[in-house]
């Protein structure tokens, strides 16, 4: 098992204000060229084979899960172990043995490992750029601000760890030494999505993981050879066995039975309402020998709305749009999926919108091109049956097929649908994929009452020129990420907790500094000064001794 060791440059580097991690500017020769030199080597690296990792041991199964490019149907990207029901209990007595000394070790010291792990991904930065690019299908900036995010949680909450570490009391009480203690809770199941393969994965981890906990790491069967990549670089900065347990699996039986497990306290999820509803209510139902009530961290999608206003600046209300609605092909679950526009503009704003969206070329994200692939034939197949829907719910502008290449990705046009109704099925279900729908409202009250006439409440924007109806928006807009006069995605650690209201999950405020106490309990301690403890004089001034 790796020692952690103290190491006095990570801790000096959380006494530092946090910073965003910069974007990198692909127009600049240099990072060109780095980013074309790590996409040959990632491709001389394709179709490796990867372990499950379990208590720091490997293993390989006879069913195994392919990772293929989206891009490139026919080129595997990774071979991977498909965890089974036969590896729960092991994956659980590997989490809980590591617990045991893991809980137990200095917050400094688990600070210091994601410090390190921040080096190791900075120094790696293009190489795993050009994994998310393979994998999932994100052209090169998509692909550099997942990376940048996850350095962004890493730093984050490193931070937000030693905060809690030095939580006190809002008060002592005379005569006692108060203190609160944030605990880990334990045993925790991560379930990442694969659209942010790394940075929701890292970070979610990461959370677990710097507050004492242990994990068994459940990736997406869409983006294991990410997960992987990462697991790697966490063993290279020095995580103890057990931490965290790399167990792949496909279908629900082995992530139903590390949910409902006795011995598993939390589990944090990214993904469909669908799963996320399941495995809230799995999670709900006591089991034999089970003392606590576990807790569940969900994230699970959204109908985000952005609303343009009478008085809206037209052109950068476009650009938002469009960047929101099509920025990796609409598979973010922040991403606008609905356009609410005042009838007095409607028109107008409809014509620039589609002249917009025609002219995004679709292509190899390799090539970084704007519009690349949906994840797979699965969710290509969902998108297309959308598009039929569309037709039939509201006026086609532009796209609405399928794009054909000589690779055969799943290429789908970015599709616009107008005239679509407030309560048709195009404005109500989440489709993650390139299709917006822009439906017409009879002015600020109508657009607030459609805007919020979903059962999500994930991101929302308004375009306004209007003071009085930004304010309204503050209060009215029901939503957990709200943004004014700017797209609707793209949330920053720190800058924008991010999590929704209603089915969009348990307003989870990722990257913020409510996030790690979902990962603790508190433990308040009071200490009769004088019976056996002795206050220091300063704390005898303090509490009035």
């Amino acid at each position: 098992m790796p020692t952690l060791q103290s190491h006095a440059p990570a801790q000096a580097a959380t006494s530092e204000p946090f910073q965003n991690e910069p974007f990198l500017d692909f127009a600049d020769a240099a990072n060109r060229s780095e980013m074309e030199t790590a996409l040959q080597e990632v491709a001389s690296r394709l179709g490796q084979e990867y372990d499950l990792v379990i208590g720091g041991r490997r293993i390989r199964t006879e069913d195994k899960i392919i990772s293929v490019n989206p891009a490139r149907p026919s080129q595997v990207v990774g071979v991977h172990q498909r965890a089974n029901l036969e590896h729960v209990e092991t994956a659980i007595q590997a989490a809980e043995t590591a617990f045991q000394r893991w809980g137990q070790t200095s917050a400094q010291s688990r600070v210091d490992l994601l410090l390190r792990l921040v080096d190791l991904v900075r120094k790696h930065k293009f190489e795993l750029c050009a994994w998310l690019t393979v994998e999932v299908g994100k052209n090169w900036a998509e692909a550099d601000a997942d990376v940048g995010e996850t350095i962004d949680f890493l730093n984050f909450y490193a931070r937000e760890a030693l905060r809690l570490d030095r939580a006190t009391t809002p008060i002592q009480f005379p005569g006692e030494r108060n203190q609160l203690r944030y605990l880990p809770l334990g045993i925790g199941a991560v379930i990442p999505p694969w659209n942010f393969p790394l940075a929701i994965m890292a970070g979610m981890t990461a959370a677990a993981i710097v507050t004492g906990n242990t994990v068994i790491l459940k990736p997406s069967i869409d983006a294991p050879t990410i997960a992987a990549r990462f697991f790697a670089l966490l063993e290279e900065a020095g995580m103890p066995d057990g931490v965290v347990n790399l167990c792949p699996g496909e279908g629900p039986d082995f992530g139903n039975a590390v949910v409902e497990h006795p011995k598993t306290r939390f589990v944090a999820f990214t993904g469909s309402k669908a799963v996320g509803l399941q495995i809230h209510e799995r999670a709900a139902r006591t089991q034999p020998g089970q003392i606590f009530l576990k807790r569940t961290i969900l994230e699970m999608g959204g109908k985000d709305a952005i609303v343009v206003d009478s008085d809206a600046d037209l052109d950068a209300a476009v650009e938002g749009v469009v960047a929101s609605a099509f920025g990796f092909n609409g598979q973010k679950c922040s991403a606008c999926s609905r356009a609410i526009v005042d009838a007095s503009i409607y028109d107008i704003f409809c014509d620039r919108l589609a002249q917009r969206t025609a002219a995004i070329p679709v292509g190899d994200p390799a090539k970084n091109l704007p519009a690349g692939p949906v994840i797979s034939q699965r969710s290509f197949d969902k998108v297309l049956d959308y598009l039929q829907i569309g037709k039939e719910e509201g006026k086609l502008l532009v796209g609405g097929k399928a794009v054909e290449t000589p690779e055969g990705g799943y290429y789908i046009a970015p599709t616009i649908f107008a005239d679509v109704l407030p309560e048709s099925r195009l404005a109500q279900e989440e489709i993650f994929g390139p299709v917006l729908a822009v439906l017409r409202s009879d002015g600020f009250d109508d657009a607030l009452r459609i805007a919020n006439g979903t059962e999500y409440g994930l991101t929302g924007a308004v375009y306004s020129r209007s003071p009085e109806k930004l304010e309204r928006a503050r209060t009215e807009f029901h939503v957990g990420n709200l943004y004014l006069n700017r797209k609707c995605t793209g949330a920053m650690v720190g800058a924008h907790p991010f999590g929704g209201f209603n089915m969009s999950g348990t307003d989870s405020k990722a990257g913020g500094p409510d996030y790690l106490l979902l990962f603790t309990q508190a433990k308040s301690i009071a200490d009769k000064v004088g019976v056996v403890s002795r206050a220091t004089e300063e704390e005898e001034q303090r509490m009035g001794l």
